[in-house]
C-alpha cells in the first residue's frame, strides 16, 4: 500500500471529552481503532500488536494507544530525555496535505515520561533533520498507565491545535504517523507504524509516507 492509502477520516469526539484523558474511559471503546500497525520495511504485520483510537472536536486532537507487551521498562523519568532509545508510542503531526518539511513529534513511554520537539526534515535525510527539543506544545495532556502482569501499557495524548496549527487556521486536512518502538530485552527492537515508511532499517522521519487525517468538521 501506498502512503495515500492510509487515510482516517477522524471521528468527532464525544460529548464527555473531558473524560477521555481517562486511560480507562469506556468512551476510548466506541471510536473506532486505526488499521493495525506494519513493521517500518512493510514485510508484515508487527508481533507486538499496537492498537490506536484518535478523535477529535475544534480544539483538539485525542490520540489513545493500547500495547500489547511482555516485556515492558524504561529507566528515564524527565520530559524531553532520549525516551526513543527505550520504548515508546509516537505521533508525527503536520498541518495541510502535502508533505511536511516541518512537522511535530509527540512520544510517551510506559512510564508515563513526554518527549515532544519541532522537526525541520528538508530532504527527508538523517544528515540534514533537525531536531528542536525545546520547543513545549503548549496545553499538551499526556498520560500512561502499564499493567506488567496481563502485558499491556496505554498512552493518551491530547494536543490542542492552537499548538500546531497556522495562526488564525484550522486545514481540514493533517498529514500524521502513529509509531512504536518496541525492545524486548534480549530480543532485536521492532518498529512499527501506521503507515510503513519502507525503511530497512527503520527510519520514521520519512514525511512521504505520512498518512492523511480528515478532520470532521472542517
Amino acid at each position: 500500500m501506498a502512503a495515500t492509502d492510509y487515510i482516517q477520516q477522524v471521528p468527532l469526539a464525544p460529548a464527555a471529552r473531558v473524560d477521555l484523558a481517562n486511560l480507562t474511559s469506556e468512551l476510548w471503546l466506541d471510536i473506532p481503532t486505526l488499521s493495525s500497525f506494519i513493521r517500518a520495511n512493510a514485510k508484515r504485520t508487527a508481533v507486538y500488536p499496537t492498537t490506536t483510537r484518535l478523535c477529535a472536536d475544534s480544539q483538539k486532537l485525542y490520540v489513545y494507544f493500547h500495547c500489547q507487551d511482555n516485556d515492558i521498562w524504561g529507566h528515564y523519568t524527565e520530559r524531553d530525555q532520549p525516551i526513543y532509545d527505550e520504548e515508546v508510542v509516537e505521533l508525527f503531526l503536520a498541518p495541510g496535505a502535502a508533505d511536511p518539511v516541518r512537522y511535530y513529534e509527540f512520544e510517551v513511554s510506559p512510564n508515563g515520561v513526554l518527549f515532544d520537539a519541532e522537526i525541520i526534515n528538508p530532504t527527508s535525510q538523517r544528515a540534514d533533520i533537525q531536531v528542536r527539543p525545546e520547543w513545549n506544545c503548549t496545553g499538551i495532556q499526556w498520560a500512561a498507565e502499564r499493567c506488567d502482569v496481563e502485558n499491556w501499557w496505554t498512552a493518551v495524548l491530547i494536543i490542542p491545535w492552537s499548538a500546531v496549527a497556522p495562526p488564525g487556521q484550522l486545514p481540514s486536512i493533517w498529514r500524521a504517523n502513529f509509531y512504536r518502538i518496541e525492545r524486548p530485552r534480549g530480543q532485536p527492537p521492532e518498529f512499527s507504524c501506521w503507515s510503513p515508511t519502507h525503511t530497512d532499517p527503520a527510519d520514521f522521519h520519512k514525511p512521504a509516507y505520512f498518512g492523511r487525517l480528515q478532520l470532521p468538521f472542517a
